[in-house]
């Protein structure tokens, strides 16, 4: 197959291999919490216990991800150095999801249940996750096939996204709940995504070819010094590595479970209008999806940064204004899902800048150091990924803690129990459910709106100041790099 055919195919079964994953990605990360609040009665120490799972499984999982990344590097197979992982990491989390989300277990069994899936859930997952992306530097060196590779698999990744966000809430929250109970919806909602997740990967297992060169070489060693060194003496990876944290930890502080709280609280006990609010949140990325190599070619990384930073300003300003001065009404529902739409453009856009800037240090590693390493790189992308939805959930969970919301969800969780049982009715359990949340104070919606706007902007525009002074890859640099590389490829 000559090259160009070649780049087409892998420009339209890579990224499709994507879309179930972040099915299961977008399940787990942004409802999981949710889940368990609105299912399981908690008490404080089993909130603490939840929390620290998260965080500990997160960070372990983080500290194992460039590890992962050299043991994909040493693969030698038939089938290359990704494809096996992706296998076997999509069918191990699948069967953990599944299990996880179809359990009847409560109190200090589910806890015990738990700690035992998340660990596995994070480790199965790093497989495949680290796998998929590992494989983009490997489809091309070429920058602009690299923006489309990026681009078209985060799109897939958003429309796996956007669905699991559009369906998760309106079928498992209020009246449009499958089976009439959130505990039987989730349960239905995760066999559905088990499934459709490694059949989406199919695509990309068994439909895109990427570069084997490097497999004729002898296997390098799995070594954690590997690994280290690797990172260490990478200054531009270093940098861009603590640039992408802060931005993800603020970007994902609002989908890990207090939005959909905060909308619970202040508009009601209705799937359908987080549902609305995610949806169209991240509707809006589609153009920075699809559009996102053409813009790239007509406004720098770091101009675009800026342009970026003050549509996310805006946004947040008009989310927060809102909060603080409206009574609760539709109205100011809309007003927040149009902030939270501006907010989260900008958001993904730095998202998108940040990706590029991570993959681009490959061949500044190739350059300065004498190897491409470039699974052990995009390791470093769940990494951070990981780390800072750790981060996430132990600043959601103080937050439930500090504005009072297991008050509430414990009496949710607890009439959600009855009507799986049988023992009240879907309305009976709805009613119920009103007379609780009428109770939620102004001051405890208005503290979680607070957080879910200022927190992300700080750290967003910290993470611009960093990058505009501190990344030198910019697409100037990045071509000499690549020219300097092809030079000593020929001579050689």
């Amino acid at each position: 197959m000559d090259e160009v055919k070649l780049r087409k195919r892998n420009l339209l079964l890579f990224p499709l291999g994507t879309i179930g994953r972040d099915m299961v990605y977008s399940l787990v990360t942004s409802y999981l919490l949710t889940y368990i609040l609105f299912t399981r009665s908690l008490t404080a120490a089993q909130l603490g216990a939840v929390t620290a799972i998260m965080v500990a499984a997160r960070v372990f999982d983080a500290l194992n991800d460039p590890i992962m990344g050299n043991i994909i590097e040493r693969t030698r197979s038939r089938w290359g150095k990704f494809k096996p992982w992706l296998v076997i990491g999509i069918a191990l989390t699948s069967v953990v999801v599944y299990i996880v989300f179809n359990t009847d277990l409560q109190g200090w069994s589910f806890i015990w249940l738990f700690g035992i899936f998340y660990f596995t859930y994070s480790i199965a997952y790093t497989m495949h996750d680290i796998s998929y992306w590992g494989m983009v530097p490997a489809l091309s060196s070429d920058p602009d096939a690299r923006n489309q590779f990026t681009s078209r698999a985060t799109l897939c990744a958003g429309i796996g996204g956007t669905a699991a966000s559009l369906f998760i809430p309106m079928l498992t929250t209020g009246e449009g709940a499958l089976g009439g109970s959130t505990n039987v919806a989730y349960g239905r909602i995760a066999l559905i995504i088990c499934v459709l997740a490694p059949l989406f990967l199919c695509f990309t297992i068994f439909g895109a070819r990427e570069r084997r060169d490097d497999l004729r070489e002898a296997a390098p060693p799995i070594s954690l010094k590997k690994v280290v060194r690797t990172i260490a003496r990478n200054d531009q990876l270093l940098w861009i590595a603590v640039i992408f944290l802060l931005q993800q930890v603020g970007n994902n502080f609002i989908l890990g479970g207090i939005a959909s709280t905060y909308i619970y609280f202040d508009f009601g006990y209705n799937g359908g209008l987080y549902s609305i609010f995610n949806t169209v949140g991240m509707f809006v990325t589609a153009f920075l999806m699809i559009f996102y190599p053409a813009i790239s070619r007509r406004i720098h990384r770091k101009k675009l940064m800026g342009i970026l930073a003050v549509v996310s300003t805006v946004g947040y300003a008009v989310m927060v204004l809102p909060g603080l001065l409206l009574p609760s009404s539709m109205v100011k529902f809309w007003i927040i899902v149009v902030g939270y739409m501006l907010a989260n453009f900008g958001q993904y856009g730095y998202y998108l800048i940040m990706m590029i800037s991570i993959i681009n240090t490959v061949e500044y590693n190739e350059l300065t150091c004498g190897s491409r390493d470039e699974a052990i790189i995009a390791s470093l992308r769940p990494f951070l990924t990981k780390l800072s939805t750790a981060i996430t959930v132990a600043m959601t969970s103080a937050s439930y803690l500090i504005f009072g919301v297991t008050n509430y969800t414990n009496q949710i969780s607890s009439l959600e129990s009855a009507s799986a049982a049988g023992a009240i009715t879907e309305a009976e359990k709805l009613s119920s459910i009103s007379q609780v949340l009428s109770g939620v104070q102004h001051g405890q919606t208005l503290g979680l709106v607070l957080c879910m706007t200022l927190i992300p902007w700080a750290l967003m525009m910290l993470s611009y100041h960093l990058y505009q002074k501190h990344y030198k890859l910019d697409e100037e640099e990045y071509d000499r790099i690549c020219a300097e590389l092809a030079k000593k490829a020929a001579q050689s």
